[in-house]
Formats: C-alpha cells, sequence, structure tokens
C-alpha cells in the first residue's frame, strides 16, 4: 500500500549441504523442538551460514548486511521478476540511509491533493521546501536493485519456491530448509545456521515457528497507462481519496509512475468487496484517468500490526513476514528494508562477522529490542489515528479538515521525509489539539463515541 499523508499527527556443526532430494513436500510444523543456548559457541573451519526467504527489501537489506558482514549468506526468492501491489512512495531519508539511486526514481511528488467523501479538496504539501518530495518507485525495478546489489556483496541468490523449515534438535545442528528450484525443477535442501523470514504477509517461515496470525488487509491495485495530456495532471502530483465508498476503514489512492499511474485501495473489514471499492476509487477519479488502459492488475494481503513471536532460537522475521506495516497510512518499504538491515547488521554483530554461533537471546536483544524501541510507539499511534479517524465518513471529513492546517502539514512532512519525530512549537501543538476536537466535535465524531461508551 501507499506511504502516509498524515503521519504525525498529535505526532552449527555440520557442513553445508546443497543437493537434491526426493520429491516429497515436507511439513510446515516439524515435531521436533530446538533447544536455545545461553551463549553462541566458537565456529570452526567456517563461516556462520544464513538464509534469507524473501527477496523484497526486507530479505535484500538484510542479505547484504549479512553479507558484506562476513556471513555465509543465500537469499531465497521465488518470483524475481515480480511485486506485490504497492504505491511505491518512500521517504526522503530512504534515498541517502539505503544508497537508493536517483535514476530508479519514476516521479517527485511535490503536490499532494486529499479528497474527502463530499469531494472537499485540500492541497497537502505547501510547506515542502524546494529541494523536498516524495519519491515514487515501482517495486520491480527498487526489489531488483537491492538483490544485485546484496549479489554483489557476497550474497549467493537462489531462484527457487520455499517449502519448508526442519527444526534442529539441539542448539549445534543446523535448519534444513526445503525448496524447489526454478531452474532444474527438482527439490533440494540446504543447511544453515540461522534463518531469516522475509516472505511477506504469508509467511512460510512464520508458520514453521508457530509465530502466531495477525489481521491482514487486501491491497487491490490497477496500474493505468493514460493518454500523454491527461499523464501530464499526475506529472508530480499523488492523490489520496478517503470515503465509505473506496474503503470503509482505509484510503483510495492515485500515484504517478514513469508512464502510467497506480489505482488502488484497500480494507481489512471488508475484503470481499474489493473490487466495488476499485470501482469505487476509478469513479471518483473520474475523467482524469478515462480513456486509459490497464496494463496490470495487482491484489496482495497486507499485515495490520506485528506477530506475536518474530523470534524463535536462530529464527527472526522482518518486514511484512513480522507484520512492519502502518495503520492509518499503509507504509511498508521503508520498515521492510530497515528491519532486514537491522536483524542482518545484529547477526554480524553477534557472531563476531561469522565466527560464533547466534543464538535467541542474541537476536532479542540486538535486533527486536532495538526495533520496539525505535518503531513501536509510532505503530500504536497510527493504530489510535486509524481507529478515530477512518471509522466514519464523519470522521474522514475531520481528517480532512485537519489537513487544511498548514502546521499539519509542516509536522506530518517533516516526520515522514526524514523519520524522525518533528520538533514542534508547544504553543501551536495545543492550538492543533483544540483544532482537532473541534473537527471531531463538528463532525459528530466524538458525540458517537460518547454514545458507544454509554450504551
Amino acid at each position: 500500500m501507499p506511504t502516509p499523508i498524515v503521519y504525525h499527527l498529535f505526532t552449527a556443526s555440520t557442513p553445508f549441504s546443497l543437493r537434491s532430494v526426493k520429491p516429497t513436500k515436507p511439513s510446515l510444523h516439524p515435531r521436533r523442538q530446538c533447544q536455545i543456548s545461553a551463549s553462541g559457541t566458537r565456529i570452526h573451519g567456517r563461516k556462520l551460514r544464513a538464509a534469507v526467504i524473501g527477496g523484497g527489501p526486507a530479505g535484500s537489506s538484510a542479505a547484504e548486511a549479512m553479507a558484506a558482514g562476513g556471513i555465509q549468506t543465500y537469499l531465497i526468492e521465488r518470483a524475481p521478476a515480480g511485486a506485490k501491489p504497492c504505491g511505491g512512495a518512500i521517504p526522503l531519508c530512504m534515498l541517502d540511509e539505503f544508497s537508493v539511486p536517483l535514476d530508479l526514481i519514476d516521479r517527485r511528488v511535490r503536490r499532494m491533493k486529499i479528497i474527502s467523501p463530499s469531494n472537499r479538496v485540500v492541497d497537502f504539501g505547501r510547506t515542502l521546501k524546494s529541494h523536498e518530495y516524495i519519491p515514487m518507485l515501482r517495486r520491480e525495478v527498487l526489489d531488483s536493485f537491492l538483490r544485485s546489489r546484496a549479489e554483489s556483496r557476497g550474497a549467493q541468490i537462489i531462484t527457487g519456491l520455499f517449502l519448508g523449515l526442519q527444526l534442529p534438535v539441539s542448539s549445534s545442528d543446523p535448519y534444513v530448509i526445503t525448496y524447489t528450484s526454478s531452474s532444474e525443477k527438482t527439490f533440494k535442501t540446504l543447511q544453515v545456521d540461522v534463518v531469516i523470514g522475509a516472505d511477506g504477509a504469508n509467511s512460510r517461515v512464520a508458520k514453521a515457528i508457530d509465530a502466531g496470525d495477525y489481521t491482514c488487509a487486501i491491497a487491490f491495485q490497477e496500474r493505468i497507462r493514460l493518454p500523454e495530456d491527461k499523464m501530464k495532471h499526475y506529472n508530480d502530483l499523488a492523490e489520496m481519496y478517503v470515503g465509505g465508498d473506496v474503503s470503509p476503514d482505509f484510503y483510495a489512492w492515485v500515484f504517478p509512475k514513469c508512464d502510467h499511474v497506480a489505482v488502488g485501495t484497500g480494507t481489512v473489514i471488508s475484503k470481499s468487496k474489493i473490487k466495488q471499492f476499485q470501482r469505487s476509487i476509478r469513479s471518483r477519479a473520474g475523467d482524469k484517468i478515462a480513456g486509459g488502459k490497464v496494463v496490470k492488475i495487482e491484489a496482495h494481503p497486507i499485515p495490520e500490526h506485528p506477530r506475536p513471536r518474530r523470534i524463535r532460537d536462530r529464527v527472526a522475521l522482518v518486514g511484512d513476514a513480522a507484520g512492519y506495516v502502518t495503520k492509518c497510512s499503509g507504509e511498508g518499504i521503508y520498515f521492510a528494508a530497515k528491519s532486514g538491515r537491522m536483524c542482518g547488521e545484529a547477526v554480524v554483530s553477534a557472531s563476531e562477522r561469522g565466527e560464533r554461533m547466534v543464538t535467541e537471546l542474541d537476536l532479542k536483544e540486538r535486533y527486536l529490542k532495538k526495533w520496539d524501541s525505535e518503531f513501536s510507539g509510532t505503530f500504536r499511534w497510527l493504530d489510535l489515528v486509524q481507529k478515530v479517524f477512518y471509522g466514519s465518513d464523519q470522521g474522514r471529513e475531520a481528517l480532512v479538515e485537519m489537513c487544511s492546517d498548514e502546521y499539519v502539514q509542516r509536522m506530518t512532512f517533516q516526520s515522514y521525509l526524514y523519520k524522525k519525530l518533528a520538533k514542534g512549537d508547544p504553543l501551536a501543538d495545543i492550538k492543533m489539539g483544540w483544532r482537532t476536537l473541534g473537527s471531531l466535535i463538528r463532525a459528530n465524531v466524538v458525540g458517537k463515541e460518547m454514545a458507544k461508551i454509554n450504551e
């Protein structure tokens, strides 16, 4: 899904094996349980071996960090040419933080419009500075670049479908991964010491370690190639539509790409009506996209909150597999890449660049604790914002009204573009709080919530 518009509101011991095996599908829930070691032991005669399942931003960033840090790294990706439906917006800071080449950017969005259920239009982005913009990329382009860079740092790319994970009996035994090789059309196994699951919302790695379920939204998107004169309208413009007609609990979007626009929507509570909502966003966009040719249709599940368990022994989850997509905004690209890199760096440091075995405690202390400390507050806050503003058209009208405020716009973009909590003005924050409450009262959101409490 797209990234946020309103973001700051209230601010082993056995040798490596790669061999053909009999074509029998393995169990995703092995009976054998792994015993957790309190501290890592030194590895002799080889380096620590790690497998990353999934080659999106999370998996590629994890693989790159580990390969560059001396870990023997394997990255298994089943469909290198594919990409999940995604608005493709990233924060400006990601370009420098992840060294993303500027020529990967399709569009530099400097103008944004938010359209309310009653079709009130707010220009969101008036406070952007001359050098600021939201980079828009195609996921297939970004993912391919990140995988290639991981490979250049020493990761071995394996094109194949991950099937299952056999857990070790003891802390010194390897994990056995089973997958199908796309080139040889055979079943193969791979023995490793560490596994990082970056295989999306329907993660098989998560199932293998009983990581628990989470609520998923569905994102539906059409890529529409517009006539040249209409494409000029979206040269540096992105649009966000809110209303029960386009989504009962999220929003819809029209985002510009290189030679087309991405038009889509998402929902958690009414997945069976997703095509109806898609027809509505096309209707709301109206003449601006009329006459366009649909060149691709995409749909994909999107996690709505972190999984109950994200680490088990020497297996860690990152990106969508871990549930790192924000509510209210649907942002996931940056958090995927960030979690992958953070986890990969944790493996490198804990293993002393591949010389020692890592443990569950290592991963929890160096990855999970660090991640939760830095980002859990953001996820909880955006969850609250979604509950307040996305539950009714009255709340959505209040949201759009708030977005007309330049202080809200400035704080939003400062927080989103640079992934740092913007330093606000205390008096302005108080005023913004009162204006927010006023918007909710005028929209009758407060009255309805009080009525629910009194029932």
